[in-house]
């Protein structure tokens, strides 16, 4: 039996993989691990979704392991795919039920590393009492940015031994200024070369708080004449937002996209970059607007002012203050040249501190760390020894 040093198989335990910014990052984080070093694998509790079914035809993907909110069988079903499938290392991604379930069947299983990364901060994705319970099984809680790992230590309470911080990156190459997509967009969208644009990356989920952007659009119509606004993402608020844009009289201005394909080049055409979320840790978006010379405004929530620096890469507003953001959207579509110099800054500071090299390689280097330390401990592991299966 050779015992060498194999590559750590590592599995990601997630709800489902919808079309949304920490789903988008984990295909990319998946995609960057060195196969030699970390065998990614994927566990949807529930459907595998779209982004599921494109990541499935790369790597291992297993589905549909959880009947209901209470099937507490989940753990044995968990516990068992763990041992089949000889898994060193499971992370689980944002809060709730996977993270309960994916860390307790982990330690069921003898799986060496359990870590559990989180994207978000509060409603509706806080940790809770339960999850709390297995901090003591847990060896890593994985933060996305400094302000968002203290959140993590002060607020959740977990050891400060335990959180580390590993910033979202983004591909940097992939998520580049367009030249010519300012021009593209417009056209397709029957626009003139010289109406401004701005636009937003969110699911349509009610704490991305779209309704503030609809508002905002509402105060600058008149000074603003030609100005329009894409929204991209799809989700249960679309009904809302629309009813809302037709209520304004805002429906040859606003433009719902759905899910697409092509973001950076939506991204590069727009002016400004706007997130107006209620809670956010560090979302991806905002990288990705950057990473294309957009400058960004956005509410000052979450660990948002460490890459929206105000008045360097955008503009912060408080939550929820509709005539903030309306006015500094109207302070940057009236400086050109400010905008061009924060989106500069923007992408700048994105290649130093929020890359997808950066981010693979962070989660490369904790989860070797944390495996190397248990096979100290314990030398003999699942992968050279035959476990029986529980049925």
């Amino acid at each position: 039996m050779t015992l060498g040093n194999p590559p750590i198989r590592c599995c990601f335990v997630i709800t489902s993989m919808p079309v949304g910014g920490a789903e988008m990052l984990l295909v990319s984080l998946m995609r960057g691990l060195d196969p030699n070093r970390v065998r990614p694998e994927i566990v949807c509790l529930k459907e595998a979704g779209p982004l599921g079914d494109e990541i499935a035809k790369e790597y291992p993907l297993h589905a549909n392991l959880v009947g209901g909110k209470y099937d507490v069988m989940v753990v044995a079903r968990l516990a068992r795919l763990f041992r089949e499938r000889h898994i060193d290392a499971v992370v689980t991604v944002g809060a709730g039920d996977k993270m309960f379930w994916g860390r307790l069947a982990a330690k069921l299983a003898g799986v060496r590393v359990i870590a559990s990364a989180l994207h978000s901060t509060g409603w509706p994705d806080g940790v809770g009492r339960l999850n709390r319970l297995l901090t003591p099984i847990t060896d890593a809680f994985i933060g996305v940015a400094d302000s968002h790992g203290e959140f993590l230590k002060t607020f959740e309470g977990f050891p400060s031994h335990k959180v580390n911080v590993i910033r979202n990156g983004v591909d940097c190459d992939r998520f580049h200024p367009v030249a010519e997509a300012r021009s593209q967009v417009r056209q397709e969208l029957g626009l003139a070369s010289t109406d401004s644009l701005i636009g937003i990356v969110a699911a349509l989920r009610p704490e991305k708080n779209h309704s503030m952007l609809v508002a905002a659009m509402d105060r600058l119509r008149d000074k603003y004449p030609n100005l329009h606004a894409l929204i991209i993402g799809e989700g249960p608020e679309r009904g809302t937002i629309e009813a809302l844009r037709a209520e304004l009289g805002l429906n040859d201005r606003i433009h719902l996209l759905g899910n697409r394909s092509d973001t950076p080049r939506l991204l590069s055409a727009c002016d400004i970059f706007t997130l107006c979320s209620l809670n956010e840790a560090s979302p991806v978006s905002i990288l990705e607007a950057l990473a294309c010379q957009t400058p960004v405004v956005a509410t000052d929530v979450g660990s948002i002012g460490e890459t929206v620096i105000d008045g360097q890469t955008g503009r912060l507003v408080p939550s929820q203050d509709v005539d903030a953001f309306a006015g500094a959207i109207a302070d940057l579509l009236a400086d050109p040249q400010l905008r061009r110099a924060m989106g500069e800054r923007g992408r700048q500071l994105v290649m130093d501190t929020g890359s997808l090299t950066s981010m693979v390689n962070g989660y490369d280097q904790l989860i070797h760390r944390i495996h190397a330390v248990k096979q100290k401990r314990s030398p003999i592991s699942m992968r050279q020894i035959s476990l029986p299966l529980s049925s």
